[in-house]
């Protein structure tokens, strides 16, 4: 099995890492020239066998339970990727809901053919489930306010905006004294109060710096005075811009060779903690607030809807890797080789053969998070049938 669990040492450095988008359709964004807009429009190779991939029983168990999981929300969404139909995951849907776990590796290689979706070359971070002290009601030593998101957070299109711009769904932001949208507010404001007694507290954390980094992560635990945990999940963001912290430290020379600071989850932390006035203004910098909502739920909610699991799980771009589907990594870092399903997306993971896998919570997640980043090969497994009339299309 592979024990590992990421806030991306990469993501850390590139992108600070992991953020949980709204995951309905963006604002149309025109693409570089040459750029492949899905999987639908990359260069797609046949892979081996199922059988030659080498899962093991384990992870064929747990990847089975996963793609149950996932089942309901596949049937019933469209595939954004342009791969696959709703229904062609159905024979593989109905066959997993007696299929003994046991077996597991037989249902994937009598339901499933491999491909590869560009030059196959994959680069993967992980994430995991981060825990921080809180409260359910603001008390000494709980005064950093975890919100829920406020009722004049909407969508809308300004009025200076032209009218051929207006494609997609509009920008959120919120309506001003004056009748005007205008954005909303960013980090600065809503830590200096923009949003302070209202009512829209759902818990108290104690310490800055781990909520911010849970913000990054989209989700995660809070341990309360009395030991109880309570679980809060992504519920919305407030439109500005994300700005990964760890590549702008870095290239500040804040952390990284000759500084006495990692380039890794840990070493930000420590800078800032070290470092408190310059480490506020640096956290500032990133201008997104995510708003969260208490789950009752047995895991966090990836952007399928449903709980991701440790070790089973995997982030992707819903453009080139179907919600669902599994995929096959073979990485230089042994831990992250084998088989997740397609359940997540985040705000850094962009493009084809791009994944972000789930470790799960736990001090050896955290541990492990701080330096995860490996390089390898992917294979998307797709429903049989499905490449067969992909090249007939083509």
């Amino acid at each position: 099995m592979r024990y590992l669990l990421v806030i991306a040492a990469t993501m850390m450095l590139a992108a600070c890492v992991r953020m949980v988008p709204d995951t309905a359709p963006k604002v149309a964004v025109p693409l570089p020239p040459g750029t492949v807009s899905s999987a639908a429009f990359s260069p797609l190779v046949r892979g081996v066998d199922v059988d030659a991939l080498g899962i093991t029983p384990d992870d064929a168990g747990t990847a089975l339970v996963s793609f149950l999981e996932s089942c309901p929300a596949v049937l019933t969404r469209e595939d954004q990727s342009g791969l696959t139909f709703a229904e062609d995951w159905r024979p593989a849907c109905e066959a997993a809901t007696s299929w003994p776990v046991s077996d597991a590796r037989r249902f994937f290689t009598s339901y499933f053919e491999t491909a590869r979706v560009g030059d196959g070359a994959a680069f993967a971070t992980g994430y995991f489930e981060p825990e921080i002290r809180g409260s359910r009601t603001r008390a000494p030593g709980y005064d950093v306010p975890i919100y829920a998101p406020p009722p004049e957070l909407v969508r809308a299109w300004p009025e200076d905006m032209p009218e051929s711009e207006r494609t997609g769904r509009p920008p959120l932001g919120r309506y001003d004294a004056s009748g005007k949208f205008v954005l909303f507010y960013d980090r600065t404001q809503i830590e200096l109060g923009a949003l302070a007694n209202r009512g829209l507290e759902i818990a108290w954390a104690a310490d800055p710096v781990e909520f911010f980094f849970l913000q990054i992560q989209g989700s995660g635990l809070v341990r309360l005075p009395d030991g109880e945990l309570m679980r809060i999940g992504y519920a919305g963001q407030n439109g500005r811009e994300y700005v990964g912290i760890g590549r702008v430290m870095r290239e500040r020379g804040m952390i990284g060779e000759g500084t006495p600071y990692a380039t890794s989850m840990q070493g930000i932390m420590a800078y800032i903690r070290d470092n408190p006035a310059d480490g506020r203004d640096i956290m500032r910098l990133n201008k997104s607030w995510i708003f969260f909502r208490e789950l009752n739920t047995d895991g966090p909610l990836g952007s399928l809807g449903v709980p991701v699991r440790r070790e089973a799980s995997v982030a992707v771009d819903p453009l080139f890797v179907p919600y669902g589907a599994p995929v096959f990594l073979d990485m230089d870092r042994g831990v992250a080789d084998g088989l997740w399903i397609a359940q997540d997306t985040g705000g850094a993971i962009k493009g084809a053969n791009r994944f972000d896998t789930f470790w799960g919570n736990g001090a050896d997640a955290r541990e492990i998070a701080g330096g995860m980043s490996a390089r390898g090969s992917a294979l998307v497994l797709l429903p049989r049938g499905t490449l067969d009339r992909l090249e007939s299309r083509r």
